[in-house]
């Protein structure tokens, strides 16, 4: 590595290596050279004069890619696609004279971009699915523990912390679906010449239109595709683009959303993300344990989300069959969205495997909002006894004002229990009501919830991925 210019982050810190090949010149050009090899092996058999000893020289060098040659050809000639044709060429040939035989740049460019998409996408799959198998495992575990829940970030009913985690997973599970449909829906771009229309093909095989079907089909069985789009200019449709991009952004919003729970509940001391033996939170602070891999996400899926903007106003700028104003945005935009999303992931499975729970303080701030949400079942305790409704829910109003105060002004503990024991309107004697005030009375199915979501809805979907979960992922800073 280079000190004096410039690296993306997402090389040096964030990305791993397996989403930095998908998108590195070696993966790019190898595929190329496939898509090339695959081109010339359907338009043989056929029909046209090509031989099998000059596919056979042509794989024997997909992966002996002469860069500096590559780099000095592009220089002279100012033309990627035509760089590489000469520089396999050089390697091949007895084959230079039919490399890209009928084709026009965009057949490898965005070939090779629908073959990275999908390998990118797999990836993210496959992290994807591991952060929702780890999240389920914790919601399990804490499907019974009740923690006070927020509406506004305002003290509100009881849920448990299991629940609360189903809320994470199933944001994530509508992703895994998007992925999925991106996935299965992907179609290569196939051969269609410069505009669109395969008119070289049409010479070349002398106006046959079934042969000329029949070899996109043929190209796209090679690399394992259904098919390809069924009409384009020179390029696929930047929608697509825009479409794949837009479903890493949903996961960047998913992302978000769990990093910002979590540093609130670390805030509140419910809740920690590891923290390791050595690691140091602040270099004035010595004492602070900050939530720094949840802030990463956050910072991270603010980047990508807003990236979903580039290839979204890309496409709706395209200019007939084609225009090249794409080229620049695409070959950073979509790369760095698989990067980001990559690396979000990563921290998310390495969160996910160790989240700290603190039970006491947990319990501690429900003990302290209790009081004031069994109010209703002291009530009817008290009406049982003899009690008039009306009267003693303005008694309880009023004890409930006089103990908020406490709390709020004075800064002492919640005293409502007390206050109520002490008063002979409701006849209750502080055992009797405590007795009323068990927390899982009051977080109503929510354990039965997780079970369920887990069970019906989790399960199903990640069984068949479960095999390829042997993932470890390491931060590096």
């Amino acid at each position: 590595m280079s000190n004096n210019i410039y690296e993306s982050p997402f090389c040096s810190r964030y990305a791993s290596p397996e989403m930095l090949y998908v998108f590195s010149p070696d993966m790019k050009f190898s595929t190329w050279r496939r898509l090339w090899v695959s081109l010339a092996k359907a338009e043989k058999e056929l029909g046209l004069p090509i031989t099998q000893e000059q596919i056979d020289e042509m794989e024997a060098n997909i992966d002996n890619i002469d860069y500096e040659v590559a780099r000095k050809r592009e220089k002279e000639v100012r033309h990627d696609v035509m760089a590489h044709v000469y520089t396999f060429g050089k390697v091949a040939p007895k084959a230079a004279g039919i490399i890209h035989l009928g084709a026009t740049s965009a057949y490898v460019g965005d070939n090779t971009d629908i073959i990275q998409m999908r390998e990118g996408l797999k990836i993210v799959r496959k992290k994807l699915v591991a952060v929702i198998r780890r999240l389920s495992d914790f919601a399990q575990q804490y499907k019974d523990m009740p923690t006070l829940g927020f509406t506004h970030f305002q003290p509100a009913q009881l849920t448990t912390v299991g629940k609360r985690a189903t809320l994470w997973i199933n944001e994530l599970l509508m992703d895994l679906d998007e992925i999925e449909f991106r996935i299965e829906n992907l179609r290569m771009l196939g051969s269609k010449g410069t505009t669109g229309t395969q008119a070289s093909f049409m010479e070349l095989f002398d106006g046959d239109h079934e042969k000329i079907r029949k070899m996109e089909q043929m190209i796209a069985d090679d690399f394992g595709f259904p098919g390809v789009v069924p009409v384009s200019g020179q390029t696929y449709s930047r929608k697509i683009d825009a479409q794949v991009v837009a479903t890493l952004g949903g996961i960047a919003q998913s992302a978000s959303k769990f990093a910002t729970d979590m540093r609130l509940l670390q805030h509140l001391k419910e809740l920690e993300e590891p923290f390791e033996a050595h690691q140091i939170g602040s270099s004035a602070m010595p004492y602070k344990r900050n939530p720094m891999r949840s802030e990463r996400i956050c910072s991270l899926a603010r980047y990508v989300i807003v990236d979903t903007l580039n290839p979204a106003v890309t496409t709706a700028t395209q200019w007939f069959e084609r225009t090249l104003d794409d080229s620049a945005n695409k070959r950073i935009s979509v790369p760095e969205a698989f990067l980001g999303i990559d690396a979000i992931l990563n921290i998310m499975i390495n969160i996910s495997e160790g989240i700290v729970v603190y039970p006491k303080v947990i319990e501690k701030r429900v003990m302290g909002e209790l009081p004031f949400m069994a109010t209703e079942n002291i009530m009817m305790s008290a009406v049982k006894r003899g009690g008039n409704r009306q009267e003693l829910h303005e008694r309880i109003r009023e004890h409930s004002m006089a103990a908020g105060k406490r709390v709020k002004e004075e800064g002492l503990d919640n005293d409502l229990i007390d206050r109520i024991a002490a008063d002979p309107m409701f006849g209750l004697t502080k055992e009797e009501i405590l007795a009323e005030m068990d927390p899982k009375e009051y977080v109503g199915r929510a354990p039965q919830q997780v079970e369920d979501f887990i069970a019906n809805d989790v399960m199903p979907r990640i069984q068949k991925y479960l095999n390829d979960d042997d993932i470890k992922v390491e931060i590096n800073l």
